[in-house]
């Protein structure tokens, strides 16, 4: 009989590789990073990083910092919790490092929070096809149990679907969201960063005076 989808597509068989896997997982990498690798896969489906409108909304700042100075200008919430906190560290510091210092702590934070998922995933990828193959062996093994009833199909089917849905699952599951969280990091890395080199080149534009007078104490 011609192998179909309909063939292929066994319940079990997807419940024990898959769920395997994922107990597997666990066991092996902890609750925490486990955790983390589910809130970075969660990242994905949510809105990117929207670099324009943040910088729309600095540019209310940037305004305000040239018409009053930086000295009392009041910070200005845009809506991104880093940028947020990068206007707050400006007012509060009245320094440009403060800005790429807060930018460090939150692109570490970011950073750890990728790496960690990505890992999970290389380990789920990685025990992905072993539950595959234990599955293949337990059918084997059931083999001659099932010779006196000759239903050998049952059994034969099993083996073979184990071992397709942990390659499947490794390949075009786990193995493709690491990427994809690692490119969605990237980017959101350089967008961020791209967006704090101008906010620094507005700031000094917008307020060059405190910018000399904070460079000659430091070198003082």
């Amino acid at each position: 009989m011609p192998v179909t989808f309909v063939n292929i597509l066994d319940p079990l068989s997807i419940a024990f590789v898959l769920g395997g896997t994922l107990v597997a997982t666990l066991l092996r990498c902890g609750w925490r990073d486990c955790g983390a690798a589910v809130q970075a896969i969660a990242h994905l489906f949510s809105r990117p990083f929207d670099s324009l409108r943040v910088r729309a909304e600095l540019a209310v700042q940037i305004r305000e910092i040239g018409e009053r100075g930086l000295i009392r200008v009041e910070p200005h919430q845009v809506g991104d919790g880093e940028f947020d906190e990068l206007s707050d560290a400006l007012v509060r510091h009245r320094s440009i490092r403060s800005l790429y210092d807060e930018h460090e702590r939150y692109r570490a934070r970011r950073a750890a929070l990728a790496g960690t998922a990505r890992a999970v995933l290389a380990e789920a990828a990685e025990l992905g096809p072993v539950l595959g193959l234990a599955g293949t062996l337990l059918s084997l093994g059931g083999l001659s149990a099932l010779a006196v009833d000759g239903d050998y199909g049952s059994a034969i089917g099993m083996a073979v679907t184990t071992t397709f849905y942990g390659l499947i699952s490794a390949n075009f599951l786990y193995a493709p969201l690491a990427g994809a969280i690692g490119r969605r990091a990237r980017a959101e890395e350089q967008a961020r960063q791209d967006l704090l080199d101008w906010l620094t080149e507005a700031v000094e534009r917008a307020a060059p005076a405190p910018r000399r007078s904070m460079q000659s104490k430091a070198a003082a």
